[in-house]
């Protein structure tokens, strides 16, 4: 469970590295305060919604700055799938 949330933070971390110099320091303050925020959670369903809602997000952001997010983001999307298939 924890494992799935850490290595998602992780992927998300290494994604940020993407991003243009002057955009990383927000976004990797804005993944940190998130994933601070919710390390907490009662369920694998809450887990699995939240680590979903982590790839629909880092998808966008990478779209936002023209990288090409279904390359950029596999190993995330596998990541959270893994939390929805189980």
């Amino acid at each position: 469970m924890a494992n799935a949330g850490l290595r998602a933070y992780r992927e998300v971390l290494r994604l940020v590295r993407r991003l243009p110099a002057d955009a990383r320091p927000y976004y990797a303050k804005y993944a940190r305060e998130n994933f601070v925020n919710y390390r907490h959670l009662s369920t694998d369903d809450d887990l699995a919604g939240l680590l979903r809602r982590a790839h629909a997000h880092s998808a966008w952001v990478l779209s936002k700055y023209s990288i090409d997010a279904a390359e950029a983001a596999g190993r995330l999307k596998e990541i959270c799938g893994e939390r929805g298939a189980e």
